[in-house]
């Protein structure tokens, strides 16, 4: 995708609400010729000579004068505008064949087709959002849960880009203070306070941190969390995931092996997206299909980020309890042990299973079967992701692109600070300051490149 600067002379357009038949369709123009193009197939006021902000009825016709579909014409007059250029919102008959012929009539009349996210990307290019804020648009558009709706609201006012200017722009001071040093190395001179230079950074570190900190959570909300419910035959894995969601999903049995293939679920907790997964039981197979079972269970552990490990207190040794979880925990995973049919050896403690593996935050006694200590569970699900004291008011990074940016700032300002201790000279400094400063600038787009342009705004809808 090209973002070269006469693309932004095209007027483009697109269809801006879901294809398919419904009540209307809207379809949205944006350009320096995007009132001309409608104006001239629409009958009713003169568009051209209306104020911005406006909604007009009327008609459109094709080139045979044939009429096409009544309308509603939206005006916005650049700058006030989304793309912070002229734009025209026409909202027709929801038909397919209605909206077609209209797109097409406006491309025979000059227009082209919108690439995906170019109204967007055209917001950015004009000013009209950082770059931060653009990205959070298409998570509002993704948002699936009250959670992933209040994160990505926050970030597209500003909750990241506004804390992150601020202190950029006080790094970019104190560095064209050690850029003017370097203009005058020869005479050992000092424009830039080391003292609060190092008062900066460690804030900038701070922030940093907690923004990086903050990551789990935000990718959790947005993406959903793959949990992965396992153990052994007949542990109560597929009765513990009815009393979860509350609904008989499962087919339980006493039959071991009951479960042969994968069921997933979501399950939604506190606006955070758990996947619940529950697999085969985890054993020697008896025959072929229940083989390929375990081999998927022991898969989906391997691909999820967190492990409800389900063993039943009657029936299972401390020793069995260790050897599956030696099998199945690895360093990428976070491990909940539920202790299960607790109502049939309510004197089961963590004490009597305890091993390397798992703490005692991390064990849960319940069953499943009475529903008792469903909400622990549940409490302990959402800890393992929102650790910590992190409000959803505040600012939190669900993107991987800032975080990778914000790892990357945070290793430069580090280098500033081993720089400081060292008495290193003033060009190393300066290197590690440029090097964080471009960091943080990708974040916002004060620093970009057309790669990185192409990247983001080709995942956006077409019409956004």
């Amino acid at each position: 995708m090209s973002y070269a600067q006469h693309d932004l002379e095209d007027t483009i357009v697109a269809l801006a609400t879901p294809p398919g038949i419904g009540a209307i369709g809207v379809i949205r123009l944006s350009g320096p010729a995007a009132i001309d193009i409608v104006d001239g197939v629409f009958r009713g006021k003169n568009l051209k000579k209306q104020a911005g902000h406006t909604i007009h009825f009327g008609t459109i016709h094709d080139e045979q004068d044939h009429l096409l579909d009544e309308v509603l014409v939206s005006l916005f007059l650049a700058p006030r505008s989304y793309t912070g250029e002229d734009v025209v919102e026409v909202s027709c008959h929801g038909s397919y064949y209605i909206l077609q012929s209209v797109i097409r009539l406006f491309l025979r009349n000059g227009a082209r087709l919108a690439q995906p996210g170019e109204f967007t990307m055209r917001a950015f290019l004009r000013g009209r959002m950082d770059l931060s804020q653009a990205e959070a648009v298409a998570d509002l558009i993704a948002a699936s849960s009250q959670a992933a709706h209040q994160v990505a609201i926050h970030q597209m006012k500003g909750g990241i880009s506004n804390e992150i200017k601020k202190l950029r722009q006080e790094l970019i001071d104190f560095a064209s203070l050690i850029e003017l040093e370097l203009d005058f190395g020869e005479e050992d001179v000092e424009f830039a306070n080391r003292v609060q230079l190092r008062g900066l950074v460690d804030k900038l570190l701070r922030l940093i941190h907690a923004l990086r900190d903050s990551f789990q959570l935000g990718n959790a909300i947005k993406e959903g969390v793959s949990t992965v419910i396992a153990g052994r035959p007949n542990a109560g894995k597929s009765t513990l995931l009815n009393a979860l969601l509350n609904e008989e999903r499962a087919i339980v049995s006493e039959i071991p092996g009951t479960t042969r293939d994968t069921i997933e679920e979501v399950l939604n907790i506190e606006g955070i997206q758990f996947r619940l997964i529950d697999t085969a039981g985890i054993r020697e197979a008896s025959d072929a299909i229940e083989a390929i079972g375990v081999q998927k269970t022991l898969e989906k552990i391997r691909q999820s980020a967190v492990l409800v490990y389900v063993f039943d207190v009657i029936g299972t040794q401390p020793e069995d309890l260790r050897a599956d979880l030696a099998q199945l925990v690895h360093d990428d995973i976070r491990l909940l042990v539920v202790a299960n049919k607790m109502d049939l050896n309510p004197y089961t403690t963590y004490e009597h299973y305890a091993n390397e593996f798992f703490s005692a935050d991390q064990w849960v006694p319940l069953s499943a079967s009475n529903r008792m200590n469903i909400a622990l569970l549940k409490e302990k699900l959402f800890h393992t992701v929102a650790a910590g004291d992190t409000s959803l008011d505040a600012a939190i990074v669900s993107n991987a692109r800032h975080y990778e940016a914000l790892e990357k700032a945070g290793a430069s300002l580090q280098s500033v600070l081993a720089g400081l201790d060292s008495a290193v000279t003033t060009d190393f400094i300066a290197m590690d300051i440029r090097h964080a400063l471009a960091y943080l600038g990708e974040i916002t787009g004060e620093i970009t490149t057309e790669d990185l342009l192409g990247n983001i705004f080709s995942r956006f809808c077409i019409g956004k």
